[in-house]
């Protein structure tokens, strides 16, 4: 019998799921402004869904800019420059907001402490141009002209948002992503870095790592399990392939999972209570399924019956509980709707080839059964049929 062709089942299935996420880089590049604005820069910031639009003028170091963040009406954003650290503390802020009547206004202040009252003010550097900002599709965008401070072009840059109550702003959600959202941006050749950058690459990683290893990988392996082994034709070449996509799913959730750990020990008092003990659940009992393999029995030992109960009942809890946590992940990152609607089609993909399988397996089963049966070798199915 020849030997299929080991074509990695799972690669378009990736491919799809990083290109949903790639079309993001897309947004900043095509985003349109009033008035007739045009910028020749832009960065789709890490996180809370903001973009950064700018010129650089190199001949007075300044800089036109365009914040945009998504918000509520009932909410403001804000986009500063911090001159002297990283962080929000000392940093010059625009901050944009709408009164009851619908009319935006621009904030500037120096945030001198971590929990400022916030006065409109001058700012430690000039602004030549003075900031203005509208509301329209669901977000807010400030426009405003900056001298860079001390004639450099590289700045800690910091953006926020948050609510509205009273009629006056109130402070940001002081977990998840808003703390986040800091990096140092060179405004000349337009790269970003620092700690949120690298933290937020790690939990991206972490995500899709889960997403392919216990998400993709792992329900794959369950499906060629099921079906291809009712194929006389490819036997044994399919518990091979069970096998790789097993070991390789539960080699990439394994990896994201300890990132995960690492990820939740650098944040003291930030714990995702339910993601967090899923994802234990999950590894306990993937664990438990390959060490299941070395106490495997013979198929006419009388316990492998039992052996397959146990078996299966595990491998599909990890599936439900892997779909279900990869969700509630997604819930907690918050990246742009791409992946998310990414990760739905392939999971309703799958879904769906496993529909059609489990009807044509079952059609070859039962047609195999009737064959024994009047050919006098019993009920049975002759060790190629289904084990429900």
């Amino acid at each position: 019998m020849a030997r299929p062709a080991h074509f990695p089942a799972w690669l378009p299935l990736l491919v799809l799921l990083l290109a949903a996420g790639g079309a993001t880089a897309q947004t900043c590049l095509s985003a349109t402004f009033t008035g007739g604005r045009t910028f020749l820069k832009c960065n789709a910031l890490p996180v809370l869904g903001a973009s950064l639009h700018w010129t650089y003028h190199a001949e007075n170091g300044t800089a036109d800019i365009a914040f945009r963040a998504p918000s509520s009406t009932a909410g403001w954003v804000a986009w500063g420059i911090n001159p002297t650290r990283a962080g929000m503390q000392g940093s010059n802020v625009f901050i944009a907001s709408q009164d009851a009547s619908g009319a935006v206004s621009v904030l500037t202040t120096v945030l001198e402490s971590i929990s400022p009252t916030l006065t409109n003010g001058s700012l430690s550097f000039a602004v030549p141009v003075p900031a203005s900002a509208e509301y329209s599709g669901g977000a807010y965008t400030i426009y405003a002209t900056v001298a860079l401070p001390n004639n450099s072009t590289s700045h800690n840059t910091v953006w926020q948002a948050g609510p509205i109550s009273g009629g006056s702003i109130s402070p940001h959600n002081p977990t998840g992503q808003n703390v986040l959202s800091m990096q140092n941006l060179d405004f000349l050749s337009g790269t970003g870095s620092g700690a949120s950058n690298s933290r937020l690459h790690r939990r991206n990683l972490h995500g899709v790592l889960n997403a392919v290893g216990w998400g993709i990988l792992i329900p794959l392996g369950a499906m060629i399990a099921r079906y291809l082994r009712v194929f006389e034709g490819a036997d044994p070449a399919w518990f091979y392939v069970h096998i790789a996509c097993q070991i390789s799913g539960y080699a990439l959730g394994v990896g994201g999972w300890g990132l995960g750990l690492k990820l939740g020990s650098e944040s003291a008092g930030l714990t995702y209570q339910p993601h967090r003990n899923i994802g234990i659940a999950i590894f306990a009992l993937a664990t438990l399924q390959v060490f299941a393999l070395f106490l495997r029995p013979d198929p006419k030992n009388k316990y492998r019956v039992y052996w397959n109960v146990y078996h299966h009942s595990i491998g599909y809890s990890v599936i439900v509980l892997a779909v279900v946590n990869i969700f509630k992940g997604l819930n907690i990152l918050k990246p742009a709707t791409g992946w998310k609607t990414g990760y739905i089609a392939i999971i309703a993909i799958l879904g769906g080839v496993a529909l059609v399988l489990e009807a044509i397996t079952w059609v070859i089963v039962l047609r195999r059964r009737k064959r024994n049966q009047s050919s006098g070798y019993g009920n049975g199915t002759n060790g190629t049929g289904l084990q429900l």
